[in-house]
């Protein structure tokens, strides 16, 4: 078994430090990345809210011109369709 000495003790440590800085910069890529995907995210949620509003208004807009049809077809005298 090899004698443990402060000299192989200290390159241990300078091996450990190395790889632990390493390791740092792999985590610190990885947040980067994350945030990077959190703020997609984030914006694909706000396209999805702004459609559902203008599908809500599209809808109301089609309610009101239903409402407005119908109204209209009462006060027409009905006869019925004949193509010419």
């Amino acid at each position: 078994m090899p004698e443990v000495t402060n000299e192989l003790m200290f390159e241990l440590l300078k091996r450990v430090h190395h790889e632990i800085g390493e390791l740092r910069q792999d985590v610190s890529e990885m947040k980067r990345e994350l945030n990077v995907m959190r703020g997609h995210m984030v914006a694909t949620q706000s396209d999805i809210h702004n459609i559902y509003g203008i599908l809500a208004r599209q809808d109301e807009r089609l309610e009101r011109i239903d409402r407005r049809l119908d109204l209209r077809e009462l006060a027409e005298s009905q006869r019925p369709y004949e193509p010419k």
